[in-house]
């Protein structure tokens, strides 16, 4: 979150880090033009259980606050998949995620900008570090599924590194990749994913993690070079969590989940902290769930959330992430 209210200085020239990420499959060779949507309507008779915070409008849109900046967590994996539908053969409840990346400061959509997601399966469990069972604090699988709200609050770090929360970079276990994409903005500044709700595990509330990149090229192997802007997760209301928590396979995860407000990285300010905005049918959010979020990001600065992220004209100690 350090640093998104500092006035950016003049603009730094930006040395460029490769990063490149495979494609998977022929229909992804080609890069141009992937900003296409899922079909409208997927879930029929959807309702708004979320809507906290600024919405984006098609005309007239107000600008937005950045949005906040948080840990990158141990499980990224740079060399992921160019991909829209991320769910391979994950079980859970359907979930079209729809961001939309903006320019915080000239609030102009952010085209051709690389988009990242990654999070863990139903059960907590993330792909790459299966050896780590869930969120690499355990406790995934069978039993009794919660209930109600937990009470209490957490103290000290989340357990195992929190899985996505604090804690310095884990090498990956296995080849697994499932529930990990990346895709391009199209000209609205918007990306559409295909992938699962996810699940829990001790320590963290659930969430999806997400960067946006941005000055690189794509290129028939997918993308390569420029810096990243903006290191962030989002997060999801407690009513809709303790619905999916009825549905199989979630109802067998007995990991202690931690609440939205229990949470030690969710920063508490709606949307401008990654707050989605869902749209389910309600009493029957088995069926599928819509998410949307509008990003707004600086693509002067540099947000890897590894601790060393710089906003233009600070320095490094002033403003790394906080974990």
């Amino acid at each position: 979150m350090t640093g998104q209210e500092t006035a950016p200085g003049p603009k730094h020239k930006r040395d460029l880090t490769r990063r490149k990420v495979i494609v998977a499959g022929a229909g992804a060779v080609v890069a141009a033009g992937v900003g296409g949507s899922f079909a409208a309507g997927a879930f029929a008779g959807e309702e708004t259980t979320t809507a906290q915070g600024r919405t984006a409008g098609t005309s007239g849109e107000a600008c937005y606050r950045l949005t906040s900046e948080t840990t990158e967590g141990p499980y990224y994996i740079d060399a992921d998949k160019l991909r829209r539908d991320i769910t391979e053969d994950q079980e859970g409840i359907p979930l079209t995620l729809r961001l939309k990346v903006i320019d915080s400061d000239t609030c102009k959509p952010l085209a051709n900008a690389a988009v990242d997601i990654w999070h863990c399966n139903a059960l907590g469990v993330y792909s790459g570090y299966e050896a780590m069972g869930s969120g690499g604090g355990g406790g995934g699988g069978g039993g009794t599924p919660p209930s109600g709200t937990p009470t209490g609050s957490p103290t000290g770090a989340p357990p195992g590194g929190g899985g996505g929360g604090g804690g310095g970079h884990e090498e990956p276990t296995d080849d697994e990749r499932y529930l990990r994409g990346t895709w391009r903005t199209d000209k609205r500044g918007e990306v559409v994913f295909r992938t699962v709700f996810p699940g829990w595990y001790q320590g963290r509330c659930v969430h999806i993690h997400t960067k946006v990149h941005v000055n690189g090229t794509w290129t028939a192997a997918g993308y390569e070079g420029g810096t990243t802007c903006h290191t962030g997760q989002l997060f999801f209301d407690e009513a809709s969590v303790l619905a999916t928590a009825e549905v199989a396979p979630y109802s067998t995860n007995t990991a202690t989940r931690t609440t939205l407000d229990e949470d030690t990285i969710y920063p508490g300010n709606g949307t401008e902290g990654g707050l989605l905005k869902l749209k389910y049918k309600k009493g029957a959010i088995a069926k599928g769930v819509v998410a949307t979020l509008t990003m707004g990001v600086d693509p002067e600065a540099t947000q890897d959330g590894t601790g060393d992220s710089v906003q233009p004209g600070t320095s490094a100690s002033a403003s790394a992430t906080v974990g």
